[in-house]
């Protein structure tokens, strides 16, 4: 497999730091970004300036990771998961002049070390959402979500609460 930055079809910036064993699948396009260890970015995916992509993450095809969002070490992305950076977007300005960078407010997003968030899910500027928690397709995340929770519909509700770890989970089904 080519190095990365050197696959057909895919856009990497001189900019972008990526990490050891990084794959990505055609039609990707990363600027400014930096993306961790093992993580695998599928198809049409683009993460802009400033975002910044854990290690061991999986993000799913056709997803937006916008400036301002900061995804820590083993998150799950699915398909189609578009992220937000600005509350209240506009073209122009009051006196009708296009907007440039400098006339809107970047809200920053962190999503906390092995989330989930289902295909399809809409995650609006601002929030954190919480260590172990997961996020279920479609759904419209406009608060914080605590660690450990599962969280669902438009707006996003806490649906449970997941008092176990994973590997807790894991070693409770396999003994």
């Amino acid at each position: 497999m080519p190095e990365a930055r050197e696959q057909p079809n895919v856009c990497v910036a001189e900019d972008v730091r990526l990490g050891e064993r990084v794959r990505l699948a055609h039609f990707v396009n990363l600027y400014g970004c930096e993306i961790g260890d093992d993580t695998r970015v599928g198809a049409f995916v683009e993460v802009q300036r400033d975002a910044q992509i854990g290690k061991r993450c999986k993000i799913s095809s056709h997803t937006f990771i916008c400036s301002g969002v900061t995804i820590e070490d083993e998150v799950f992305v699915g398909h189609n998961v578009v992220f937000i950076n600005d509350r209240r977007p506009r073209a122009t300005n009051p006196n009708g002049s296009p907007q440039s960078g400098e006339d809107w407010l970047l809200e920053r997003t962190l999503i906390r070390r092995r989330a989930s968030i289902g295909s399809g899910a809409i995650i609006m500027c601002g929030v954190e959402v919480g260590e172990g928690a997961m996020i279920g397709a479609g759904a419209l995340v406009t608060r914080n979500v605590p660690p450990n929770c599962v969280v669902a519909g438009s707006p996003a509700r806490i649906l449970k609460h997941q008092p176990y770890s994973l590997r807790n989970l894991r070693q409770k089904h396999l003994q």
